[in-house]
Parts: C-alpha cells; structure tokens; sequence
C-alpha cells in the first residue's frame, strides 16, 4: 500500500513507518511545517520516500493520512483527488481537546468521508466528533536500544517547548523536583528555562532538541522520569522511558493516568505525594530498579511496536476495502 502522511510527530511517525508498507512523505526546499521529509534525529527505513507536491500529482496514492485540518485542502490540491472521496483516507488525532472542554468539537465532526483515529481512549471520549466514526490505536513505539542504569542521582524530563506551553506542560511544577534532586529537561525550545524558572545550572540542565538515540541514552542514566503534564496527549517519551526500564513520577492526568500502574512509578494528583516519592527514588535505588523492571514490562505489553502495527494493518485494509 501506497500511504500518503505529513511529518508532524517524529516518534509516533517512526513507530508507524516501521509496517510494511511505502510512504510518501512531502518535502518543501524549506522543510518547514508541512514539507518536512525525511527525518533527520530518528531512524527511518528506506520504505519512506520524500515527493514534493508536484510529483504527488502523479503519484500512486492508496490512502492518505491526515493529522491536521489543513492537510485536507493540501492533499487536494497537491494530488488533485480529494481524501474521502476519491481516495480513502484516515485522521489521526493526536491531541486533547481544546477550548470548551468536554463540549470540543472536533475540526473533522459530523463527516462521512473519513476515519478519524484517536491515539488514546482518552482522547476519544474527550472529543465531540459527532457523527464521524471513530477508533483508538493505543500508541506504539520502535524498543530503545538502551537500558536504565539510574547511575545518576537526577531526574530526567522531555519537554517541547516548555516555556510558553508552561501550566499545560506543568513546566511551573519543576522548582518542586528540583529542591528534591537536579533535574536534566530534554526537548526543542528548552533554552532559557532555567533562568525563566529561577533555577541555577547546578539545579536544572537543558539538553537542545538532541537525536533521539543519543538522547534515550543520556536519559538512561538519570534516576527516574517526570511527567508532570495537566492537558497533553500521552507523552511517547514516557513511554520511552518506561520501555528503558526507568521509573516514572507521573502526574495522575489525561491518558497518562490509566497507562502507567502503580507497581511502575509513583502515580497522583497531590504534589506532596508524587514528592515523596521522587525522594524515595533517590534514597532508595532497589525501588526505583524494582518499579523501572514493572515499566519496562509494561510498556512491552501495552505499547509494543508489533501490536501498533497490526491494529493500523487492520483499519487501513478496513478503509481501503470499504472504498471499493
């Protein structure tokens, strides 16, 4: 199958290249948001194929992949077919709502014409898409090839843009962590953080956008995991860390708050009780090795590459007989 999708997510899009599939992923001479390519800090196999748009009008396309609304109209006029109509095609959702919560409605509600794919139950029931059918494909990652070794007595933390996304991120949280142990913040746009947050660099490191390898294996080392997000999908970096064998302090939000037990982190609502147990992480390394090998485990059976793979097997012949 032929499979047309936009680079938006580097680690979801490398969990879902993986299949057995080609992809045909569009490029722009500036590789901004919508002609993105290739990725450059992930590994992908040689199935996926950058085209630009002038190529994809004469491409074989057998079903298209839309994860924001204003692919739509791209898709349209770079393939001249229109996605729903005259080819098959499926929305990923990847995001909480926004705006009105619960009464959101989704940009692709009350259509006829498409699937739109949640990636967390969560998600599903938090949007309103009205008459538009749905599903969820529960997140699926490619197994770091790294294991935790908790040698350093640090936290470690992904973060996007964590200063202006700031209480959704629970960036405002950090202060709390870093009294307990310092902290190391990984992601894109994390320059400035410390000195936004009032922290000294002995207290909290910033580590700019690194590869994905090199920054899993940096992650390793560090002694649990934050995830301290109010408002966000299921971060893939917690489940990356997970799957590293790391403990996790999670807070009880979102997805995030049914996808981690309790045997593999410590897991609320209440600050006092997810610091008690980053002290406890710190104090005590046979805990947090105990609870690391319950996560990897976890992750293993709940997010594993060869179940992702097979349930978007299973909806993309779905869609694609349904259309015949």
């Amino acid at each position: 199958m032929n499979i047309l999708l936009w680079h938006v997510h580097g680690s979801w899009t490398t969990a879902f290249v993986h299949g057995r599939h080609r992809y045909l992923v569009p490029v722009l001479p500036d590789r901004g948001p919508y002609g993105l390519g290739r990725a450059r800090t992930y590994p992908w196999p040689a199935a996926v194929q950058e085209v630009t748009p002038q190529e994809l009008s004469g491409a074989e396309v057998d079903l298209v992949i839309l994860q924001r609304p204003e692919e739509y109209e791209l898709a349209c006029r770079w393939l001249g077919r229109r996605p729903g109509r005259d080819l098959p095609a499926v929305y990923v959702e990847h995001n909480t709502p926004k705006g009105d919560v619960p009464a959101s409605r989704h940009p692709m509600a009350d259509r006829d014409d498409l699937l739109v794919a949640h990636v967390t139950g969560f998600n599903q029931l938090f949007w309103d898409t009205g008459t538009t059918r749905t599903t969820v494909i529960d997140h699926g990652i490619v197994a770091p090839g790294v294991r935790w070794t908790g040698e350093l007595d640090r936290f470690a933390v992904v973060i996007n843009e964590p200063v202006r996304r700031w209480r959704v991120t629970g960036t405002d949280l950090l202060p709390l962590f870093a009294e307990i142990a310092p902290l190391d913040v990984f992601g894109m746009g994390v320059g400035g953080l410390g000195e936004r947050l009032g922290l000294p660099p002995e207290r909290l490191a910033t580590h700019e956008d690194l590869p994905q390898e090199r920054m899993q294996a940096e992650i390793a080392r560090r002694r649990a995991y934050l995830h301290l997000c109010r408002w966000t999908s299921l971060g893939l970096s917690l489940i990356e860390a997970m799957a590293i064998g790391m403990p996790v302090v999670v807070l009880a939000a979102a997805e995030a708050a049914v996808a981690v037990p309790p045997e593999a982190g410590v897991v609320g609502t209440r600050l006092e009780t997810l610091c008690d147990g980053a002290r406890r992480l710190v104090a005590e390394p046979e805990i947090a090795r105990r609870l690391g090998a319950a996560a990897r485990r976890t992750a293993a059976d709940r997010y594993g590459l060869d179940r992702f793979l097979a349930d978007w097997d299973r909806v993309l012949e779905e869609e694609l007989c349904g259309s015949r």
